[in-house]
């Protein structure tokens, strides 16, 4: 693996996690929460210097960041502690990260989508040679818009291969034809055999990029992204794919090196690599609003928690059970970094 593309690889993930803290940090800001340190990097301090209340530091390793808010990690009186500070401005940092997260892929896939000038949209242009379709079957016709596969929303034209791949021979459809929706159940379309590939055999259409398409499609692509993730998270607990098939930080280095040798030139890798980076930030966003302990998403559950069981009892969940809690599931969580790292190494040596 070239050390320019670990390199690359380490800064990347060092912004998306440096955007992720800056949400909280300027969110603890405007909620009036004391910060005391916010840091680009980890490790040593190459540079600091004091502000008002809030020591502003970059460190040495360039693997993110954190926001040290007061009283988040020990006890503290200040009134403007983050313990002290009302729910609903507990709720905001703690989703301000990965709202950030999820700005950054959307602003990079709508900025993607503008620098294209066509992309393809979800409706038929015709089938594809030597594709026949069964008469007695109903058919989708030239100018079809697909709105929905499976029951599955179309946002994207590449949400069709999507649904379709992961359909049987007979598919539901909905689409909009000739102005009017139109339901097609057990649309007969099984795969052939088309230049080497498996396909179901119709094209999509084209078309010109235009400002308001690529906003159109930027939207698109991010929440088809969130999708992806729920589909992924449903497949692994369904066992359709295991701990093999996921990939840390090591395995996406190396994917983003095999999508810079698979492009044709400079541009269509840096295309490629960002679309990536996107995809990521995406998918940062809504892993860490999962109800896990350890994770944003978890503490914002025990926000919840401790919201239902003081309107009950009157009387506040000891902060030592959440604590508890996650530190148990925290290790869980390291230990499972350290399985996909190990496995995603052996891939890298063909084990």
């Amino acid at each position: 693996m070239p050390v320019l593309l670990v390199v690359l690889g380490i800064l990347l993930f060092g912004f998306l996690i440096a955007i992720h803290e800056f949400g909280h940090f300027i969110t603890a800001k405007l909620a009036g929460v004391r910060v005391n340190e916010f840091s680009i990097g980890m490790g040593p301090k190459l540079w600091s210097k004091q502000g008002s209340e809030t020591l502003y530091s970059l460190r040495l390793f360039p693997i993110g960041g954190f926001c040290a808010m007061e009283g988040e990690d020990e006890d503290s009186d200040d009134p403007r502690s983050f313990p002290k500070a009302k729910a609903w401005k507990k709720f905001l940092i703690l989703a301000a990260g990965a709202f950030m997260n999820f700005v950054a892929g959307l602003l990079i896939f709508v900025l993607l989508a503008a620098s294209s000038p066509w992309y393809i949209t979800p409706v038929v242009a015709g089938y594809l040679p030597g594709y026949d379709p069964d008469p007695a079957s109903p058919r989708l016709e030239m100018g079809d818009r697909i709105l929905a596969v499976d029951g599955n929303p179309i946002f994207v034209g590449e949400d069709v291969s999507l649904f379709f791949n992961r359909g049987d021979d007979d598919l539901d459809l909905v689409v909009r034809r000739n102005g009017k929706r139109v339901v097609l159940k057990d649309v007969y379309m099984p795969f052939y055999r088309c230049d080497g590939d498996l396909v179901r055999g119709i094209q999509l259409s084209p078309n010109n990029t235009t400002l308001f398409s690529a906003l159109c499609k930027g939207w698109g692509d991010s929440i088809d992204t969130v999708r992806l993730v729920w589909l992924s998270l449903g497949d692994l607990f369904s066992g359709t794919v295991g701990i093999r098939d996921m990939s840390g930080p090591v395995g996406i280095v190396d994917m983003m090196g095999q999508t810079v040798q698979r492009s044709e030139n400079a541009g269509t890798a840096a295309y490629n690599v960002f679309y990536l980076v996107a995809f990521i930030a995406i998918n940062l966003a809504v892993m860490n609003l999962l109800p896990i302990p350890a994770l944003d998403g978890g503490r914002i559950f025990f926000l919840v928690i401790n919201l239902i069981y003081t309107a009950v009892t009157k009387r506040k969940l000891d902060p030592k059970y959440e604590g508890v809690v996650n530190t148990v599931c925290l290790v869980a969580l390291l230990g499972l970094m350290v399985v996909v790292a190990a496995s995603d190494i052996l891939k890298l040596f063909g084990r």
